[in-house]
């Protein structure tokens, strides 16, 4: 590699456990919680795997980790939270916490100079609810559309499936705050395209443009199976690593 190699970046969610915080998970939903890192996992296992596609540029793999938890230093509802870009946050659910520390990922991204970056997370339970546990969301801004498309048909040639959700600018304003930046949620109406759009946030430069090309994929479901199907085991699926895979090797092509 050379200072001209492009550089593209992988970021995944490495929630170790999350219990929801001061929002703590009820009882049926909090077991299965270490399934909150399966993002980072489709990273890691894509990065273990990246010499068989042979990339011309340079793959980096950013894994922000945390738990969430219950503490005395613990972030309450109403807090504030400062990001690595300076943007301030009003915790309106501590239980959207993984957007917190991707947002942060995405802001360290830029110091790449990036081609374009890809993040995976298990982001939202509305992602569940709109497309069931086979199929991720994947999400872009307008401009970015086209490699969106080319990760869902890495999706479709993988079996790592997946549907394209809008991203218009106006669900940017359910995040609006009275003190800060923005909120951490959107309400109840589309979730997991409110999630994308506070991570959209962190992809801009301090004049307020797109730094790089983003795409954005929500697997919560999909990477934690209720039943087995297809070479697919209950539990853990492993979800995304051939989707990331596949998804190097065609925008890596343009």
């Amino acid at each position: 590699a050379t200072e001209s190699t492009p550089q593209i970046a992988l970021v995944g969610k490495g929630l170790t456990f999350d219990a929801g915080g001061y929002n703590l998970k009820p009882s049926g939903s909090i077991e299965d919680m270490k399934m909150d890192m399966a993002g980072s996992a489709a990273v890691l296992g894509a990065m273990a795997a990246v010499s068989a596609v042979k990339p011309s540029y340079v793959v980096h793999g950013i894994v922000p980790s945390s738990e969430n938890l219950v503490s005395g230093a613990a972030y309450k509802v109403g807090d504030v939270f400062r990001s690595l870009n300076g943007k301030t946050v009003q915790v309106m659910n501590t239980d959207a916490e993984g957007r917190l520390i991707l947002a942060d990922a995405l802001s360290l991204a830029q110091r790449l100079d990036p081609r374009w970056v890809l993040d995976a997370a298990t982001l939202t339970g509305a992602q569940g609810v709109a497309l069931g546990e086979r199929v991720a969301a994947v999400l872009a801004r307008h401009e970015d559309r086209d490699l969106a498309d080319r990760v869902h048909r890495a999706g479709d040639a993988t079996g790592d499936l997946s549907w394209v959700l809008p991203l218009y600018p106006h669900y940017r304003e359910q995040l609006t705050s009275d003190i800060a930046d923005l909120k951490n949620v959107g309400g109840r109406m589309a979730g997991t395209i409110t999630a994308a759009a506070f991570l959209e946030a962190f992809t801009r430069d301090a004049a307020g443009d797109p730094a790089y090309p983003w795409v954005h994929v929500d697997l919560a479901r999909p990477s934690f199976l209720n039943a087995a199907y297809g070479y697919r085991p209950k539990g853990a699926s492993g979800f995304g690593v051939r989707l990331l895979l596949d998804a190097l090797a065609a925008l890596g092509e343009g």
